[in-house]
């Protein structure tokens, strides 16, 4: 799930929710915006039984993200604003700000 609210000077915070159901032992959050790095933006455990990352991104821009569960699987975002082939046979989810 995407949450949204106004940031600082033209940012948006963005809230990225994945239920803990995807049996994982590690998640991070990966996109264009972090230039797909596994170690820039690690999601945390909640304990309502989701893993959560907010990050600030400039308003007015599509973003491509997915997320990476423990080191080798990915996965889509079930409620992204939209999704796009990636050019590896899948789709990327993609958010809107």
């Amino acid at each position: 799930m995407l949450k949204k609210k106004p940031g600082r000077k033209g940012t948006v915070q963005v809230t990225f929710d994945l239920p803990d159901s995807v049996g994982a032992e590690a998640v991070a959050l990966c996109g264009d915006f972090n230039e797909w790095s596994p170690d820039a933006h690690p999601m945390k455990r909640l304990k309502k039984g989701v893993w959560r990352a907010t990050v600030s991104l400039p308003a007015d821009h599509t973003y491509r993200f997915r997320y990476l569960l423990d080191g080798e699987r990915w996965e889509n975002d079930w409620q992204a604003d939209a999704y796009e082939p990636n050019g590896h046979g899948e789709d990327d989810s993609i958010v809107v700000v």
